[in-house]
């Protein structure tokens, strides 16, 4: 059959056609991109950055302070692979303190188009000048992205993904992902294509990509990021999700003395962060042990060591499971499963007058608060924020003793403001549902985490 075409609409073809097999970068390179970029961590002189591509391809980036954008300055280009999901970690150094930037992402040289801002900024550098400054962060946990034709079947288990719109929306420094960020499935965890496969298609959603390009991401892990279900040091491929994690964060370090695990570090401002990983030498929750280990000796004695050198008013320790509730059974995992271990880190919190001390968990499927009261001693909390997508779990039900407030049942997240003049630090924790609207929140001053001295 002969087709035929007018002679305007066959000029514009042939023009298409020219500049396709001139320059097919016109309609290909947008596509390159599979997710990101993302804002990894932040210092005073450098911050990490990280893209991933649909297929091999060489990436750079071009960056300026707002103030100058005039003057630019661009990365080494790195070439992306696919045995390492195609990802790019690119370090941005020498950069000046306190100074917020914009930037540009190319690739195979031809920059790429957003219909949001990419920015991100190094710390400011206040010490002996000035009181801290005052800085937010969003946390949150447990985020499943629904993929039918492999998710178990039933009603869908994620949901309410405008979440990651409305944490964008909140404006945070940086967000602090606190385990089970994407969850490995039956078909993901045996081979490190399935896993490869399932955290791309988590990291690719849509609603995502904002919040990626413009905010600072930390992350610690929980089970379904490390292995299956409540898994433990002895899940036979954790070396390759280990090394899958290091391939989609951009957390200062991995490991302590960058070792096994993804144990870590970072300061905003004024406060301290402990990232602390509750599975790469976990024993298993049923093992018949009283001294079985979830963090392990190595991992308590670095903590310890640095909470004790810590000037920080609040030392805030992110870890995957809850630390203070002591219910257990019906598959709830607490470090009550771990009791000796668990009294033996409190004790030796209590022994060194280590003083500011915040506890931030996840996995449990509901937000809540708990309140440890101390004989002769401050309040330890136990901040939990869960979950972001996954399903919800009823806390309500389940009677936590030490849980101060409401549990909040629904997908949320909390945002967490650190503000006021230096020894008079206040904590503002706020939960907010799918939308962004306030449910409740808690405030905590530097002062009432201190142990009182006689007299007073």
């Amino acid at each position: 059959m002969n087709i035929l075409y007018p002679k305007k609409t066959f000029s514009i073809l042939i023009l298409l056609s020219v500049l396709f097999l001139t320059h097919p970068d016109i309609l290909t390179a947008q596509s390159l991109i599979q997710s990101g970029p993302m804002a990894g961590y932040s210092a005073m002189r450098e911050v990490g950055l990280w893209i991933q591509t649909k297929s091999e391809a060489d990436v750079m980036i071009k960056y300026w302070n707002i103030k100058e954008p005039q003057k630019k300055f661009s990365t080494s280009s790195f070439k992306t692979e696919k045995n390492k999901a195609n990802t790019a970690k690119l370090i941005i150094e020498n950069l000046e303190p306190g100074q917020i930037y914009n930037y540009e992402v190319y690739v195979n040289n031809k920059k790429e188009s957003f219909n949001y801002e990419l920015k991100f900024q190094t710390q400011k550098l206040w010490q002996w000048r000035e009181d801290p400054p005052e800085f937010s962060f969003v946390a949150g946990s447990c985020f499943y992205v629904n993929e039918e034709i492999y998710d178990r079947p039933g009603k869908p288990y994620g949901s309410d993904y405008q979440i990651v719109e409305s944490i964008y929306k909140s404006k945070p420094d940086f967000m602090l992902w606190l385990g089970d960020n994407y969850y490995l499935r039956e078909v993901d965890w045996d081979s490190w294509s399935g896993i490869l496969y399932r955290i791309t298609h988590t990291r690719s959603l849509p609603e995502l990509q904002p919040l990626l390009g413009s905010v600072h991401h930390y992350a610690i892990w929980d089970d379904h990021d490390f292995g299956p279900n409540n898994s433990d040091r002895g899940y036979w491929n954790k070396t390759k999700t280990l090394e899958a994690f290091k391939l989609f964060w951009v957390n200062p370090s991995f490991g302590i003395d960058e070792g096994e695990g993804i144990t870590t570090f970072f300061e905003w401002a004024d406060v301290d962060f402990f990232l602390m990983d509750d599975r790469f030498f976990r024993a298993p929750n049923n093992l018949n042990d009283e001294n079985k280990p979830m963090l392990g000796d190595k991992q308590i004695q670095w903590l310890i060591d640095n909470l004790v050198s810590s000037q920080a008013p609040f030392k805030i320790i992110a870890i995957g499971g809850q630390v203070l509730n002591p219910v257990t059974g019906r598959g709830i995992e607490t470090y009550e499963l771990f009791r000796k271990e668990k009294n033996r880190l409190l004790e030796l919190i209590d022994k060194n007058k280590i003083e500011g001390v915040i506890f931030l968990s996840g996995d449990r499927h509901h937000s809540e608060v708990s309140k440890l009261e101390r004989e002769n001693s401050y309040p330890l909390y136990d901040i939990t924020i869960s979950s972001l997508t996954a399903g919800v779990s009823q806390g309500s039900n389940e009677e936590n003793p030490f849980r101060i407030g409401q549990s909040i049942d629904q997908h949320n997240f909390a945002r967490i403001t650190i503000r006021g003049p230096r020894k008079n630090r206040e904590l503002e924790c706020n939960f907010y549902d799918v939308n962004g609207d306030f449910i409740s929140g808690i405030k905590i001053n530097e002062n009432d985490l201190k142990y009182k001295t006689e007299g007073k």
